[in-house]
């Protein structure tokens, strides 16, 4: 396990701005950042990060806490994954103590496919550039395909020895176990043990992580015998996903970010060419349909993608694979087709950047025109395939399943009731029909061991929406409605005064926490959560003398306490420029104001313990049959009675 004392120490070198930014596009608002949120989909940032406090908030889904919390939710990481993440980002190395075996293991497996990757990356680009074999035939394979010295240094490309076990005898030479090698799928081994190279006579394309670690490797050929498949991937193994990369995403975040739109390809020639002519906000899904997974790495950067495929008939069914799925998670999706018997690589090697990116902006259709276009061409008059293709027109649509699209969908049935000359009524039912099989399909699947982020549930967006075209959702089985906890402001009003303030002064009692502590009855205190993170800072404060840093509660190792905490930390009233350029005045808040954000916390807790009393005090005038006794409680009562309405006078809910 990693020593507490570098736990600290990540935590305080990491800069929430500058990690969130690997992963998220920020714009400075004010003194916070805001950007869209990664951990859900929208349109309308609601994801804030904060630099003064080290934290991030969504008010959208509601996920916030501090860099580790970050990084833990994004990565799907452990504490302790996250804690090396940041280590190794920042360049720290760890005090470890003792840990069980089983995560040794795990780590060390890990790691070794890291090493062993990037030994393999080098050992490749020495080929390419030292050896005989690799200039004769990697290096002018690159060269013949255009790309400059700086290019192919920069992707790190290489070669692959044609010798049958070239590689795997110089790996063992410098202590890689064959197990490794063949788990990293950089050689196979034959039933009678026998080890070779997995990418022989191959050149190399290595496979960065957004951070830039070496994941895998493509391998192409270069022989033309038609005996060997053309590109040899990395198998799977706990590093490589491959539903989860993106070709070049590593050496194209920063572009994409800046330009705000990623631009899709089939594969690896594509993203280097592209790159190389200056079009750099380019990455490829290597040959397959779009997966969610990867349409998730495009969604912390942008919502607005271009696919851009070849033009021949392959191509555009390719394209029409990943339309839908890039539709249902809310892109803003065009599409590009090359013409005939160009690609990407060929096609800005000819025209040069400027030309291509007049091309793409020329031709950039949406996705239903792209459809209708494509498919009236193959309908002609025959009546079977424009039913196919009315079918085809429908599912799409129905794809758009966010209720913020609703005017985006309703536009599309009506451009596409008329192109295709049905009636829109009809098209509307069949859109309502797709979404209904959607919502059963959803429903269908088995439920995920995470918690739901706050707000309605994907399937209940779908019944919405279905509803909201009238469609016929008698059956599905309904959301159940959960009573929401009940909650009390002026409870967490004094946790987030308690945890941003509780080492200052508090006018001439001691600190705020020395007063909260010795003013607040624990007991007055009913949200079971805010009763836990109180009782959490008064242990620390009893031990130690003082509050613990705001790390401790927004880095909790508890996700209930570390979201709650970012949320009152970001839940701070800032008045508006406006207000004061427009009326002159300045208006005290934060920090100017906590003392006296003090006081009328303090006089609601002893408001609710009059009325605390009231209640004890009514109840024993029931039961008390001595007249002398019951006089005394009714006395009581009118003395509390009073103390109750001075109390309101003070008392400001917020």
């Amino acid at each position: 396990m990693i020593a507490p004392a570098s736990i600290q120490q990540v935590i305080q070198r990491a800069d929430i701005v500058e990690v969130v930014g690997q992963f998220v596009r920020l714009k400075k608002r004010g003194v916070n950042y805001i950007g869209n949120c990664p951990f859900h989909n929208e349109k309308t940032p609601s994801f804030n990060v904060n630099p003064s406090k080290g934290i991030f908030k969504c008010f959208g889904c509601g996920k916030g806490g501090d860099v580790v919390s970050f990084v833990e939710e994004y990565e799907k990481f452990t504490f302790y994954e996250t804690i090396r993440w940041l280590a190794n980002y920042y360049q720290i190395e760890l005090e470890e103590t003792e840990t069980s075996e089983d995560y040794k293991q795990q780590q060390q497996v890990e790691e070794s496919l890291r090493i062993v990757n990037e030994f393999a990356a080098g050992y490749f680009e020495s080929v390419l550039w030292n050896e005989e074999e690799g200039r004769l035939i990697g290096l002018s394979y690159f060269k013949e395909r255009g790309f400059s010295d700086q290019t192919i240094r920069q992707f790190r490309l290489g070669y692959s020895h044609e010798q049958w076990d070239r590689f795997f005898s110089h790996a063992r030479s410098q202590g890689f176990t064959q197990d490794l090698l063949a788990k990293a799928g950089l050689i196979r081994v034959r039933e009678n043990g026998q080890a070779y190279d997995n990418y022989r006579g191959r050149v190399i394309f290595p496979i960065f992580s957004p951070t830039g670690k070496v994941l895998g490797f493509g391998a192409r050929v270069l022989k033309t015998d038609g005996k060997q498949p053309k590109y040899v991937n990395t198998q799977e193994n706990e590093i490589y996903i491959k539903n989860k990369v993106l070709y070049g995403l590593y050496q194209s975040r920063q572009h994409i970010n800046k330009e705000d739109e990623c631009l899709l390809v089939e594969g690896y020639t594509d993203v280097i060419s592209l790159h190389q002519a200056g079009v750099m906000n380019v990455v490829a899904s290597s040959g397959t349909s779009l997966t969610e997974g990867q349409l998730k790495l495009i969604s912390n950067l942008t919502r607005n993608l271009t696919i851009i495929y070849d033009g021949d008939a392959a191509g555009i069914k390719a394209a029409l694979r990943g339309l839908d799925k890039a539709l249902a998670e809310s892109f803003n999706v065009k599409l590009v087709l090359l013409p005939e018997g160009e690609d990407p690589d060929s096609y800005i090697q000819r025209i040069g950047e400027k030309q291509f990116r007049a091309y793409l902006l020329e031709n950039k259709q949406d996705i239903i025109s792209f459809r209708l276009e494509v498919g009236m061409k193959e309908v002609g008059n025959d009546p079977v395939k424009k039913s196919q293709l009315v079918n085809e027109i429908a599912e799409t649509i129905s794809r758009i399943d966010k209720l913020e699209d609703f005017a985006l969908r309703s536009y599309y049935i009506q451009e596409s009731a008329q192109k295709l000359g049905v009636e829109e009524q009809g098209l509307i039912n069949l859109v309502n029909k797709y979404i209904r099989d959607h919502v059963r399909q959803a429903q269908r699947q088995p439920l995920r061991d995470t918690p739901a982020p706050a707000g309605p549930a994907p399937d209940e967006l779908a019944m919405l929406e279905a509803q909201m075209y009238g469609a016929d959702i008698s059956g599905m089985p309904g959301t159940p409605a959960v009573a929401p906890a009940t909650e009390h402001p002026l409870e967490w009003a004094l946790l987030r005064n308690l945890i941003e303030y509780g080492d200052r002064p508090y006018k001439d009692s001691g600190s705020v926490a020395q007063m909260i502590f010795e003013t607040i009855d624990f007991e007055l205190i009913e949200h079971p959560l805010a009763q836990q993170i109180l009782l959490m800072a008064y242990t620390i404060y009893r031990e130690q003398g003082t509050m613990p840093p705001m790390a401790y509660f927004v880095s909790h190792e508890q996700k209930a306490v570390r979201e709650k905490v970012a949320a009152l930390l970001n839940d701070e009233f800032t008045p508006s420029k406006g207000w004061r350029e427009v009326v002159k005045i300045e208006v005290p808040y934060g920090e100017a104001v906590y003392e006296s954000d003090l006081d009328s916390i303090f006089t609601y807790f002893e408001l609710r313990l009059v009325r605390l009393n009231i209640d004890k005090n009514l109840e024993n005038m029931k039961l008390e049959k001595d007249a002398e006794k019951l006089l005394h409680h009714m006395l009581v009562h009118q003395k509390l009675k009073e103390q109750e309405k001075e109390l309101q006078r003070f008392v400001i809910l917020k």
